[in-house]
């Protein structure tokens, strides 16, 4: 094979993609906020003791009354979602770990149709996530380690009739390519494998 020949001999920079800005100078992110989308990073006190994270802050996390709470885990490489409610919204409190969280906004009367967003909670990033009813959200374990969030949702949990609707992520509804996010991971100096491999 002539160095012509090599795959990489494209590989000029004319060839890329350029990457496009994502936050202005200042770090005020460039993406748009799907409305009703709160997304905070709370007070974490540490001194020689130890840590504490404020969890009932900021006044618009909480226009809402919440009614119920109560904390999941989410393995590494593992999803939850797509997930949307039509009446309760939660709110998310990471605890320990990495998540990835996507959101689709497809409401009917929304200023946002249409718009994704994606954002990760972790203890050295945002921590808090106000997601609205009726807007579509994924949660991926992107860390090492389990990922423990707390949920503090506006309405009770109904076991007779959960205020929970579910897509797949390979079912089309939602156009947004979840596998895309997934690590890729090296099992070998030849082999790179993907976690659907």
């Amino acid at each position: 094979m002539t160095e012509e020949d090599s795959p990489a001999s494209g590989a000029t920079i004319e060839r890329g993609e350029k990457d496009l800005p994502t936050v202005t100078k200042d770090g005020v992110p460039l993406t748009t906020n799907i409305d009703g989308v709160v997304v905070l990073q709370p007070p974490v006190h540490v001194d020689h003791r130890g840590a504490l994270v404020e969890m009932y802050t900021s006044p618009e996390f909480w226009n809402a009354p919440f009614a119920y709470a109560y904390q999941t885990s989410i393995r590494p490489g593992m999803l939850k979602g797509w997930f949307a409610h039509e009446k309760k919204l939660d709110r998310y409190h990471i605890v320990s770990g990495e998540l990835l969280v996507l959101l689709y906004d497809n409401r009917p009367d929304s200023p946002t149709r249409g718009v994704t967003m994606k954002l990760v909670l972790s203890e050295k990033s945002a921590r808090q996530v106000l997601i609205p009813p009726l807007v579509w959200h994924l949660s991926l374990n992107v860390g090492t380690e389990d990922a423990i969030l707390v949920n503090l949702p506006s309405t009770h949990y109904d076991h007779a009739n959960p205020d929970r609707f579910y897509f797949s992520i390979d079912s089309g509804e939602i156009p947004v390519d979840v596998r895309s996010f997934f690590p890729v991971t090296f099992s070998g100096p030849q082999h790179i494998a993907g976690t659907f491999a």
